[in-house]
């Protein structure tokens, strides 16, 4: 999922090492939420998340950019306020060349669901 808020990408173009990380924060947070929307989406009745498995975040970044980690652990904190230790898992954070409409981030999740009590 990309930054998109009612259908608009919320901020476009490369990820830059001359900018703080935060200028990106509000961007990784919003691909995040939208990426547990959509999976909260596709549970059935008495679904719950057991637990996220692993979060990848793909960086449309510029050459010379290393912040990855910085960037990831904006959806990391994410997952964790709305989550708590389930939000937790493995992660990958990949510096691309680009990405569609060119968002500057985009996140897939993968989760394990289990039937809730």
């Amino acid at each position: 999922m990309t930054p998109r808020k009612n259908g608009v990408l919320i901020q476009k173009g490369k990820v830059s090492s001359d900018l703080p990380a935060y200028t990106y924060k509000e961007a990784v947070r919003q691909s995040a939420a939208n990426a547990l929307t959509a999976a909260r989406g596709l549970l059935a009745d008495q679904e719950e998340f057991a637990q996220i498995v692993s979060l990848t975040v793909y960086l449309n970044a510029e050459d010379g950019f290393e912040a990855h980690s910085t960037l990831t652990d904006f959806a990391s904190e994410y997952l964790y306020e709305q989550l708590g230790a389930k939000g937790v898992g493995s992660r990958a954070a990949v510096g691309v060349a680009s990405l569609p409409g060119n968002a500057p981030v985009e996140i897939q999740l993968i989760a394990a669901v289990a039937v809730g009590s």
